[in-house]
């Protein structure tokens, strides 16, 4: 099988692939247009996020057998057209779950103990200890929405903690010994600190929103390692500055790029952007929760597996 590769990766990816008989090629550079006219040559395609797999690509990839997407979500592949033409759809999410679960603890922790806060005023020379006193993890309840991979992660990393862990997922008995499932008013009524864990579909675009964040009981704190475009940053921000919500751990912006390499689509930034980046409620950082030393070669290898289980033949 001809496999074309449109997104660097870990080289085992192609290293691996090549000792069991698959033939590789990269296109790492070339644009979109050049490569629809020699997508018809390839049997499959690997790719990250530099640009979307569309009906018009799907069209000309006559020949092509699976799309692999060394990341977790498929929400630059026009899925159900590809489905309809028999492609099979691989994805990742088991490749940098433990690593995206580190980090929503690690924001979350940071929040709590005002490490961010802490950190700046000490290297300018201040030096105060009860502003900067912190809140305990232990006696929380910690609301999961969506509870798969990284949900999944993230409840079994609060293991050691004495915290209550509920889980709000579209799919019935997800839940496991790290997690009860729940319905929304549970959920609503209980929750003191609220993770996102869930894909960017038409369910979950824009999810996190005013009327949402205002059925919570109590003030929440809110961790977003999933994907930005699920929350309405403004009125994220509304709430922070209500108090609704405490403090804001955010790996993922709504104003990203699809394919995730940059912050903004033109060089203007919103307001709510700015509040976010002068508040001391909020800890951001640019989609890297699922992006570490590990996680990229856990990813490629995970690819490597599911092409070989299904497409190698002997």
């Amino acid at each position: 099988m001809k496999i074309l590769h449109i997104d660097t990766n870990h080289p085992l990816l192609i290293e691996e692939l090549n000792k069991n008989g698959f033939q590789n090629e990269t296109a790492y550079n070339t644009s979109k247009e050049d490569i629809l006219q020699v997508i018809k040559e390839y049997d499959g395609i690997v790719i990250r996020s530099r640009f979307s797999i569309d009906q018009q690509f799907i069209d000309h990839a006559k020949n092509l057998k699976f799309i692999a997407r060394v990341g977790a979500g498929l929400e630059n592949i026009d899925c159900d057209y590809a489905e309809s033409k028999g492609i099979e759809l691989i994805a990742a999410p088991e490749g940098n779950r433990n690593a995206v679960g580190e980090h929503a603890l690690g924001m979350l922790l940071s929040l709590f103990n005002k490490l961010n806060q802490a950190d700046q005023e000490v290297r300018q020379g201040q030096w105060r200890r009860e502003e900067n006193r912190g809140i305990e993890l232990d006696g929380k309840t910690v609301g999961l929405i969506g509870y798969g991979n990284m949900g999944k992660a993230f409840a079994k990393k609060l293991r050691g903690f004495d915290v209550e862990v509920l889980a709000y997922d579209i799919k019935p008995n997800v839940g496991d010994e790290n997690a009860t499932q729940t319905d929304l008013q549970t959920f609503f009524e209980k929750v003191d600190v609220l993770s996102l864990h869930t894909p960017q579909t038409a369910h979950t675009l824009h999810m996190i929103n005013a009327d949402f964040i205002a059925k919570f009981k109590n003030p929440i704190w809110f961790i977003n390692t999933a994907r930005g475009k699920s929350v309405v940053t403004i009125d994220l921000v509304n709430a922070i500055k209500s108090g609704q919500i405490l403090g804001a751990g955010l790996d993922v912006l709504e104003y990203e790029k699809s394919s995730f390499e940059n912050l903004f689509s033109d060089n203007q930034m919103p307001e709510a952007f700015k509040y976010l980046i002068q508040s001391k409620q909020t800890i951001l950082s640019p989609h890297v929760a699922g992006w570490t030393v590990e996680s990229k070669e856990k990813l490629a290898q995970t690819i490597v597996d599911k092409i070989i289980k299904h497409f190698k033949t002997y």
